[in-house]
């Protein structure tokens, strides 16, 4: 075998206007690419800081710099799950051996999964908070779209959360709807607010408690699907959220890339658990190695690049698809 070699540097890109959550707005987002060379193939990955994690693109690549001389001296995808806890510098270098796997093989990754040839995915489109006015002005605009994923800020006893999505509702009187609380519903009647979206036809709420206090919904019966977000990251924290939660969302960054985000799947099935497959703030190549753990479950939210200044040669968005990656971008 053909020595390896690691590199892995720090690129930036703008978000298109804001991308507002709960938790502020960014106005752009730094994003680690590792590349694995080997002969003459190259692999690329792309990990985004889960900075709820505390994450940082600096902490993220020093992370990596560590792994170099494993992955040089032929370090496998399985051993990155030893030689790096879960997170977007273990999905950075996961991403950038699938993807040189791949190319060295001519094996693309979805067959090298036992998974179907790819076809293109219905991708949710994400509406940043705002007030009513402005989520109805930002949902008409896009009302073609079949699924959007609306953001909300859990100000004052959610009334105004409703507000937010009856507006986007009017704006878009056919799109499903998914909403995301981020944490921010702890301490709200969460009986009461599920009952009032499943009147304006939502499809599913995201994460509307804080990491760690789950327990708070163990009694609650929502007229709406949960789903669980920064409560679960990889099979580790999978357990903890089962019966308080019929879906997870899986996002490669938090899992620490598609090796164990395939096994999370896999392991959420066996508990009875939807999945919903996302993503951080990313350009097409992060994105890409998410395309195929989201032909595994119920729902996709890949529309980052469209949210930002994506890179060159990125995925092709058209409709509310997402069409699955050229072999050149990944895998």
């Amino acid at each position: 075998m053909a020595k390896r070699t690691l590199t892995a540097v720090i690129e930036r890109f703008a978000v298109r206007g804001s991308f507002v959550i709960a938790r502020g707005a960014k106005t752009h987002v730094d994003v680690v690419v590792v590349t694995v060379r080997e002969g003459d193939a190259a692999g690329r990955g792309e990990g985004t800081a889960v900075y709820y994690r505390g994450e940082s693109a600096a902490s993220v690549l020093a992370a990596v710099d560590g792994v170099t001389s494993a992955v040089a001296d032929g370090a496998t995808r399985a051993d990155l799950l030893d030689l790096l806890p879960a997170g977007a510098a273990r999905n950075a270098v996961d991403a950038a051996l699938w993807d040189l796997a791949a190319k060295t093989s001519g094996v693309p990754v979805w067959r090298t999964l036992g998974l179907p040839q790819p076809k293109p995915l219905l991708t949710a489109l994400t509406l940043s908070v705002g007030d009513p006015d402005t989520m109805y002005a930002a949902a008409a605009a896009v009302a073609g779209r079949e699924l959007l994923k609306v953001k909300l800020a859990g100000d004052g006893d959610g009334s105004a959360d409703l507000a937010r999505v009856a507006a986007v509702r009017r704006g878009a009187p056919d799109a499903r709807l998914i909403v995301d609380a981020n944490e921010a519903w702890g301490g709200l009647d969460i009986e009461r607010l599920a009952a009032a979206l499943a009147g304006l036809r939502v499809d599913l709420i995201e994460q509307p408690v804080p990491a760690g206090e789950d327990h708070h919904l163990d009694h609650i019966r929502s007229a709406v699907p949960l789903c669980a977000d920064e409560s679960v990251h990889d099979r580790a924290s999978l357990d903890a959220v089962v019966g308080r939660y019929r879906f997870i969302n899986v996002k490669l960054d938090k899992a620490g890339g598609l090796t164990e985000a395939h096994a999370l799947i896999h392991a959420a099935r066996q508990r009875g658990i939807g999945v919903m497959t996302g993503c951080m703030l990313a350009t097409s190549l992060g994105i890409a190695p998410a395309f195929f753990a989201a032909m595994q479950g119920e729902y996709a939210d890949l529309d980052a690049p469209l949210l930002i200044d994506d890179r060159p040669g990125g995925l092709l968005f058209a409709g509310s698809d997402v069409w699955p990656p050229e072999h050149d971008l990944w895998g």
